[in-house]
């Protein structure tokens, strides 16, 4: 599991650096008004069905009944019904390209019903529309990443999603070179963002292995159908529950000039380690759980369930506290250039510290949700993610009321605690957590680590970054060396507290997975 999770996070890692190069061009180019508004609530509706689709949400529904088909009825089966849900995704996508092309008015009014009256909807739309393709060609993209997490094979389906970014890192630096109106601009990168989802398929459909995968794709709406697919989008939507609270906060942020730009870049920073652990979750652990489940073995099963823990939290909570307490710094470093101004910088800079405290709720939640994933049980994350989405949706209107786009921000982050509050109670109740008592000592040495960590960063960084003048390269760098200083600091206490072991690691990594799928 350690192999195929280090795989996992190593290609989202690469993916979100880029995610950061690709936004901090885009805040240069487009900066936090009306335009840049009115192109990200585009993008947001398009980024979410990106997300739920193909960085690990499909995987939860697709991959256990694979792996069931496969050992019942053999490799011919599984790839016939691979090839009927081929078929089926991309025609049911397409029609829904069309559906929402044709009523993306009354969408974008949904989302951000702040923008009624103002030319800022009419940007939206047109926007949201170019972006629209993406959809279509994510369908069989979907597809062939599942069914090559399915087998084992992760490095396909945690490199394929660079090419989305540098897609539109190339563009953006283009469209700055040529120094275009920034409507214009906006309008050119949601054009890329449609041909970035071919540039994807043509590189999947190029390396997919023959039929040894799937039978030719075709279309099929019969019963076993109707059940996988009924299966399928509750686990999707409660996998999306991050980018759907990301989307309530856009609503409400829409009538408040510049805010779903702040929550945007904000949300950012928080998909970073979110993204390390979600996809590397969806994809790596919903395939070990289900074969430790489906072979019976409740020593192997406590045994995924505990290093799944342990990844999660030990990434997430030092990932917290660091971005609490360098907040503002990271993000003049990132986004403070161009028309992104330094009243914007603080502004985000707030909502990023609600965020952040919800960090930990998210991907306990991500950790959580496999478990009932495993056992073809989407119906309780899809209610554990709707009523977090209630609390959010309600707290963030009423504290947005009293403290503007901070009370968004908490609001938000309480509905995060809230979804994860659900899973952890009903998942006690339903069929228990079989974390072994070595994690549970090695979870309270995590989080002693961290908060040393933490507590030398904000002694330190104060001192640091008031000497380097907080702007230019000078601050960039001392930025740079005082989050690399804690992530040495955090892993020598890792070392020292005896939570990890360099031979052990080393000897993890090196380890083959299992070979029983790969063909």
């Amino acid at each position: 599991m350690i192999r195929s999770f280090v795989t996992v996070v190593s290609g989202t890692l690469a993916s979100r650096l880029l995610g950061f190069v690709r936004d901090a061009l885009m805040a240069a180019l487009l900066g936090a008004g009306p335009v840049a508004d009115a192109f990200l609530a585009a993008f947001q509706l398009v980024n979410v069905i990106r997300r739920l689709l193909t960085e690990g949400a499909f995987n939860a529904a697709l991959v256990p009944a694979w792996l069931r088909i496969y050992r019942q009825d053999g490799m011919t089966q599984a790839a016939i019904f691979a090839g009927r849900v081929l078929g089926t995704v991309s025609a049911g996508l397409f029609a829904a390209t069309l559906v929402l092309a044709a009523l993306m008015p009354w969408v974008i009014t949904v989302l951000a019903p702040g923008f009624a009256g103002d030319e800022t909807l009419g940007l939206a739309v047109n926007e949201a529309r170019l972006m629209l393709p993406y959809l279509a060609f994510a369908g069989p993209s979907t597809v062939l990443l599942a069914l090559s997490s399915a087998q084992g094979r992760f490095a396909l389906t945690a490199f394929a999603p660079l090419l989305f970014n540098v897609a539109l890192i190339t563009v953006t630096v283009a469209l700055l070179l040529h120094h275009p109106g920034p409507a214009d601009a906006a309008l050119l990168l949601a054009a890329t963002i449609g041909l970035a989802g071919l540039l994807q398929l043509a590189v999947l459909a190029h390396r997919r292995h023959g039929g040894s995968v799937a039978s030719p794709a075709r279309v099929s709406i019969d019963a076993e159908m109707r059940a996988f697919f009924a299966k399928a989008w509750p686990g999707m939507v409660a996998s999306a529950g991050p980018q759907l609270l990301a989307v309530g906060g856009a609503i409400i942020a829409s009538t408040t000039p510049s805010a779903v730009s702040w929550l945007y870049f904000a949300n950012r920073l928080i998909e970073l380690p979110l993204g390390l652990v979600g996809v590397a979750m969806g994809t790596v652990l919903i395939p070990e759980l289900t074969r430790a489940l489906h072979a019976g073995n409740q020593h192997a099963l406590a045994e995924v369930q505990s290093r799944a823990l342990e990844l999660t939290i030990g990434l997430a909570l030092p990932a917290t506290l660091g971005l609490i307490i360098l907040n503002e710094p990271v993000i003049r470093l990132l986004f403070e250039h161009g028309a992104f101004t330094a009243d914007d910088s603080v502004a985000t800079a707030r909502i990023l510290t609600w965020l952040a405290a919800a960090l930990p709720a998210q991907v306990l939640t991500k950790a959580l949700q496999p478990g009932f994933f495993a056992r073809e049980d989407t119906q309780t994350p899809l209610r554990a993610t709707l009523i977090g989405c209630g609390v959010a949706i309600a707290l963030a209107f009423l504290l947005g009321q009293a403290f503007g786009a901070s009370g968004i921000a908490a609001g938000l982050a309480l509905g995060a605690w809230a979804n994860a509050a659900v899973l952890v109670r009903r998942g006690a109740t339903r069929f228990g957590f079989a974390i072994s008592s070595t994690s549970r000592h090695r979870l309270l040495r995590i989080a002693l680590a961290a908060i040393a960590m933490a507590a030398v960063l904000w002694g330190a960084s104060g001192r640091i970054l008031d000497a380097s003048g907080g702007h230019g390269i000078g601050a960039a760098a001392a930025l740079l060396a005082l989050i690399a200083a804690a992530v040495l600091l955090y892993a020598a206490l890792l070392v020292v507290l005896d939570v990890v072991r360099w031979q052990d690691t080393v000897r993890a990594i090196r380890r083959q997975p299992a070979g029983d799928l790969h063909l």
